[in-house]
């Protein structure tokens, strides 16, 4: 289980960071900071891809109530143009911004790090066995889920209710028989393939 071994090594206050959506074809990629508090950290946390989304959700809001939380979200048409890798980057930079607070250490889900004039250490595996970072991971998680739910409503031809827009089975389907949408990142092959594939099956019509 997660600890705080790594954070009693660092100058605080230590903040944990990680991500949620470098793999899927849609949506943002979302990053959150998170500065645990002395006493009353909740109980449960862990690498968010070990609980169940209600167990998230339940965890998100305890930690919305005790921790300094801080979000960053770069959207599809942003990680079409700066590619996937330099988007998270980014979007980390951009949690440990919203902290509201320069923390004396960042520790980093991951083998690297952004360029940043923050002291920072990465840890591979690191929601796994930092509290601060596995806090993180939760929170990014459940921030996305929230607002691919919330497209979903939008775009229900292509499961995102299910998928968080995933490259799974119907959400392919979907692309090539519909096309991608504008949250689609039009850099993945999957929805480049499904772009010209569309294109191609549209009439032209001669003057």
């Amino acid at each position: 289980m997660p600890s705080l071994k790594h954070e009693k090594l660092c100058l605080a206050p230590v903040a944990g960071v990680d991500e949620a959506g470098r793999g899927p074809l849609a949506g943002p990629v979302v990053a959150a900071a998170v500065i645990l508090p002395a006493k009353g950290v909740p109980r449960g946390l862990n690498d968010s891809k070990k609980l169940p989304a209600s167990e998230r959700e339940r965890l998100h809001d305890r930690l919305r109530a005790c921790a300094i939380v801080g979000i960053g979200i770069v959207e599809a048409d942003e990680i079409d143009t700066l590619n996937i890798y330099w988007a998270t980057m980014k979007a980390m930079t951009l949690a440990v911004e919203a902290l509201g607070c320069a923390p004396g250490h960042v520790l980093v889900d991951g083998n690297r790090l952004p360029k940043w004039g923050f002291a920072a250490t990465p840890i591979v595996k690191g929601d796994a066995i930092s509290l601060s970072i596995a806090a993180a991971s939760i929170i990014a998680k459940h921030t996305r889920d929230t607002i691919m739910l919330a497209h979903a409503e939008a775009h229900p031809q292509y499961g995102w209710h299910a998928n968080k827009g995933y490259g799974a089975p119907d959400h392919l389907r979907a692309l090539r028989e519909h096309g991608p949408c504008a949250l689609h990142r039009r850099s993945f092959r999957p929805v480049a393939e499904a772009f010209l594939l569309n294109e191609s099956s549209v009439p032209h019509t001669s003057a």
